[in-house]
């Protein structure tokens, strides 16, 4: 069975092909039509496709797609092996959701803690029985650099620094660099604690486009051992959720 998995984000459009567990290839699009979908998949035979957006409306090339390949749109009505008890379903990000069903399919009957870098940072926590009870959501990495700039008249917009690793700045750039990236540190560390206090975590996975700059902030923690980095944990849980939907 090859599945054609679909994320459609805030930024990015991912597009992924499995067969079976096993990812093929993957590409990611700032915008998708039908001849860069049809360019990609020129190559490969697809089965089956799911399609997880965080946007409302329906684009035209959806639809095309759907008439040529059974097409599933996820949502939180699609079967999937976890037991969720968020109270507001139909509100949870299909991206969240995705991503704790790709944590409790890679690593099953484990308690882990989900944290994805990209437009926003979300942390989300399944335990060993698939249990899922909610997470928590805030401002991405650039997000931060950006809301400084724009709700400011003085502040300048600058750009990551992996290499910075002062714990305060001297100079106007620095310091909001420090604030920035030291202060996603301090956050890391305190949702990881505050989980691991509660409930023992087995596994950190770090998934999203940061999540190497993630990996870097906490690669001194005491909890450096228990990080795995996922970049596709999201369309590994969207193959998961159309596998056991075609089930």
């Amino acid at each position: 069975m090859t599945n054609l998995v679909i994320d459609i984000g805030n930024s990015y459009t991912k597009i992924a092909v499995f067969k079976l567990d096993e990812l093929l290839a993957v590409v990611q699009f700032e915008t998708v039509g039908n001849d860069t979908l049809d360019s990609f998949l020129k190559n490969y035979n697809i089965d089956k496709a799911i399609v997880s957006s965080v946007k409302k409306d329906i684009e035209p090339w959806q639809t095309d797609l759907g008439a040529k390949i059974p097409l599933t749109y996820f949502s939180a009505l699609t079967k999937s092996s976890i037991h969720s008890h968020y109270l507001t379903p139909e509100t949870l990000g299909t991206d969240r959701l995705a991503a704790i069903i790709g944590a409790n399919y890679v690593f099953p009957d484990q308690n882990s803690l989900v944290i994805n870098g990209g437009t926003c940072i979300t942390y989300d926590y399944i335990d060993a029985g698939g249990n899922y009870f909610g997470g928590s959501i805030s401002p991405g990495l650039n997000m931060r650099y950006k809301a400084l700039n724009y709700y400011t008249a003085g502040l300048p917009l600058i750009s990551t620094d992996a290499t910075f690793n002062a714990p305060y700045g001297n100079n106007t750039e620095t310091a909001i660099r420090s604030g920035v990236q030291n202060g996603i540190k301090h956050e890391l560390m305190g949702f990881i604690e505050s989980y691991n206090n509660s409930s023992s975590i087995g596994n950190i996975i770090l998934s999203g486009g940061d999540s190497i700059f993630f990996d870097t902030l906490l690669k001194n923690s005491i909890f450096a051992p228990y990080i795995k980095i996922e970049p596709y944990l999201v369309l590994k849980g969207l193959n998961a959720a159309i596998q056991k939907h075609n089930d």
